[in-house]
């Protein structure tokens, strides 16, 4: 029988060997690593502007009840063209705040109400921009929608990876081997972010004036999708 020494001195020669042996693996031969993309550019289709609108009192009440007022006015017209997804319309901040003066002293007060008109209705909604006469356009902004992105999107991956496959094609004939395996591969898309523009207009002061439409130039965006991973060239 061994000494219980013994064994434990081969038991850890083993492991100090088998250590060895995972590394002094070779390292895999023949894998390359590449990236391929492609794009495409769609208009923008959604059309977002936010209106808003600041009163300035004595009193905290008197800012309130005249932000209210100018907000469920703008409201009810914006409700008048509304239709989900097409045009959708929303209260965004409210807000009041003391205004002071140079010793701390509360002076005043200030305040702010916003509403954000967004949708695919682009015509619409620049002719609701026209009809609003109790607050301003602050922010204009355009983006494409869900639907406009998801239409071209199975295209331009599918060119994504088109391109990659020939590009792991080729490159593994030029390091003189005849053909490639797929090790792993990631595809990701990108989508093209807002573009957003900041304004202020004047509110309408006549019955001509208030019914003029927003000029609007949506522009055009990229979809982008990438393929990226590694090939075992053979």
């Amino acid at each position: 029988m061994k000494h219980p020494t013994a064994i434990f001195v081969l038991l850890s020669a083993l492991a100090v060997t088998g250590v060895a042996s995972a590394q002094t693996l070779p390292a895999p031969q023949g894998v390359l690593t590449l990236m391929a993309s492609a794009s495409v550019e769609v208009p923008r289709d959604v059309l977002a502007i936010t209106f808003s609108t600041t009163r300035d009192a004595s009193d905290a009440g008197a800012v309130q009840t005249a932000l209210k007022q100018a907000l469920d006015a703008a409201l009810a017209e914006a409700r008048k063209s509304a239709k989900p997804g097409q045009v959708d319309v929303q209260a965004g901040n409210f807000s009041i705040h003391p205004r002071y003066s140079n010793k701390g002293v509360i002076t005043g007060w200030m305040g702010t109400a916003e509403m954000t008109v967004e949708g695919r209705d682009i015509g619409t909604i620049a002719q609701l921009a026209g009809r609003i006469s109790t607050m301003t356009i602050a922010r204009v902004g355009y983006a494409l929608s869900r639907q406009a992105r998801e239409k071209v999107e199975a295209e331009v991956v599918a060119e994504a990876i088109a391109r990659y496959r020939a590009k792991a094609e080729s490159t593994s004939k030029e390091f003189g081997f005849s053909g490639y395996a797929i090790r792993e591969v990631n595809v990701t898309t990108d989508e093209p972010q807002p573009m957003h523009m900041a304004m202020m207009r004047r509110a309408a002061t006549s019955d001509a004036a208030a019914q003029e439409a927003l000029p609007v130039e949506p522009g055009r965006g990229t979809v982008t999708a990438t393929v990226h991973g590694s090939v075992q060239m053979r």
